[in-house]
């Protein structure tokens, strides 16, 4: 199989940019998707923090009524 691809580089900049996103583009998509697992982890520990927090409210033995 062979792929003919014609790209128009103007520089050396936009050569080095072109076969940047060529060699990283898994890596990526694996940056992503490692950023969206923290994000969700972040939100489980959040909800977590948010059920077990204690009631807003008098503290027992505080002596106020």
């Amino acid at each position: 199989m062979q792929v003919d691809m014609q790209v128009g580089i103007r520089s050396v900049g936009s050569a080095l940019r072109l076969a940047e996103s060529v060699l990283l583009a898994g890596g990526q998509r694996q940056a992503r998707r490692n950023a969206w697992a923290a994000v969700c982890e972040n939100r489980r520990y959040a909800a977590d923090r948010e059920r077990d927090a204690p009631q807003a409210g008098p503290v027992p033995g505080s002596g106020r009524r």
